[in-house]
C-alpha cells in the first residue's frame, strides 16, 4: 500500500486504537508517516527503537515496597503518563525475543509491571521484511496476530508531493521524475552499502544545501545513494542551466520551448517549485498559458502537481482553455 493510503487508514484504526503494524524495506519513510500522522492529528508522539532496548527498559526496575511487603516495578520515564497520542514501536521484529515477550504484555493489555497505557494512546509498530537483510527475529504468532498488518510500498508520485511540501531541492525532485527507478534501488541480494531511498535522497538534499565544494560532491553523494546514481543525478542536473528563464514565464507567460526530455522534466519541476512559493493569481495564469506550448504529457504533470499541492484553478479562464485542449489526457 502506498503511502497516502495508509496515512489514512491508520488514522482511522488510530482513532479506534487498533495496534497496527507497518512492513517495509528500510529507509521508505514508515516512521515518517508515523509521525507526519501524529502532527497533523496534533497528538503526542514517542518513538521507542526496541532493537536498542533491554525487556528492563520497558517492564522498569524492580523495587521493594515497604508498605505491602512486596516487589514492584517502577515504570520508565519515557512511556506516557497522559493526554493521547501514538507510541510507536520501531524495529519490533529485530528486538530480541525478551524484548518482544514485554512489548507484548504492553500491545495485548495496554499495560506492562505496574505501567498502565492511557486510554488516549494507540499503539503503531513497524519492521523490516525478513527478506531485507537486516537484524530481525521471528515475530512470535500470538504477538503477530495482535496486529493488522500493512506493507509499505514506495510511491513516485506520492514522494514527489512530500518532497514539494517539504522544499526538498528541485534538481532532486526533476531526477526522480525522469528516473522514476532511482528512488529506490535497494537489492537485499546486494553487498552494496550506498543505496538510493527516500531517506538517503534526504541526505542529498541536505548535502546540496550544505554548501559542500563541487569537486567533493561526488564522492559524498555516492556515500548515501550509490556511485552509479550519484553520476546520473550530477549528469542530469547539469541541463539546469538548459532551462528558459521560469522568473520571466510566471511574470509574463513567455520563455522558449525545448525538446529534450530531461530539460523538460526539469523545467516542469522548476515551474511548479517556483509558483508554490509564490501564489500569485497572475502568475497562475501565465503558467497554464505557457503550459499550452509545452509537449502534452509535461503540461499535465505540471497541473496534476499543482493540483496535488492544493491549487485551485476551476476558476480560471486559462484552465477552461487548458482542459479543452488537453481534457482527452486527463479521461
Amino acid at each position: 500500500m502506498k503511502a497516502s493510503s495508509l496515512i489514512s487508514t491508520i488514522t482511522a484504526l488510530i482513532e479506534q486504537k487498533v495496534p497496527t503494524f507497518l512492513w517495509g524495506a528500510p529507509g521508505i519513510g514508515k516512521s515518517s508517516i508515523v509521525k507526519q500522522i501524529a502532527k497533523e492529528k496534533a497528538i503526542g508522539f514517542i518513538d521507542l527503537r526496541l532493537a536498542l532496548m533491554d525487556p528492563t527498559d520497558l517492564k522498569g526496575i524492580p523495587f521493594y515496597d515497604k508498605e505491602s511487603h512486596s516487589a514492584l516495578w517502577a515504570p520508565p520515564a519515557f512511556l506516557p503518563r497522559e493526554g493521547e497520542g501514538i507510541l510507536f514501536l520501531d524495529e519490533l521484529n529485530s528486538a530480541p525475543p525478551s524484548v518482544q515477550a514485554s512489548a507484548y504484555q504492553l500491545i495485548l493489555d495496554r499495560k506492562v509491571g505496574e505501567y498502565a497505557l492511557p486510554s488516549g494512546w494507540a499503539i503503531v509498530a513497524a519492521g523490516n521484511r525478513e527478506g531485507d537483510r537486516g537484524v530481525t527475529y521471528r515475530m512470535p504468532s500470538p504477538l503477530a496476530n495482535r496486529f493488522v498488518h500493512f506493507e509499505m510500498e514506495v510511491d513516485v508520485k506520492d514522494w514527489r508531493f512530500w518532497a514539494y511540501q517539504n522544499g526538498v531541492d528541485e534538481r532532486i525532485i526533476s531526477y526522480i521524475s525522469y528516473k522514476n527507478e532511482h528512488l529506490f534501488t535497494f537489492d537485499a541480494k546486494s553487498d552494496v552499502k550506498s543505496f538510493a531511498t527516500p531517506r538517503s535522497w534526504e541526505y542529498v538534499d541536505s548535502i546540496l544545501k550544505s554548501g559542500m565544494k563541487e569537486e567533493f560532491l561526488l564522492e559524498c553523494l555516492s556515500g548515501a545513494i550509490g556511485k552509479d546514481v550519484s553520476v546520473g543525478f550530477l549528469s542530469f542536473a547539469k541541463v539546469m542551466h538548459k532551462l528558459p528563464d521560469i522568473k520571466n514565464i510566471l511574470a509574463c507567460a513567455t520563455g522558449e520551448y525545448s525538446e529534450e526530455v530531461d530539460v523538460l522534466y526539469a523545467l516542469s519541476t522548476g515551474l511548479v517549485s517556483a509558483f508554490l512559493k509564490d501564489k500569485r493569481e497572475e502568475k497562475l495564469e501565465n503558467l497554464l498559458s505557457y503550459t499550452l506550448g509545452l509537449k502534452s504529457e509535461f503540461a499535465v504533470m505540471v497541473v496534476q502537481d499543482l493540483q496535488r499541492n492544493g491549487v485551485k484553478m476551476e476558476h480560471s479562464e486559462m484552465f477552461k482553455k487548458w482542459v479543452r485542449k488537453f481534457a482527452y489526457l486527463l479521461a
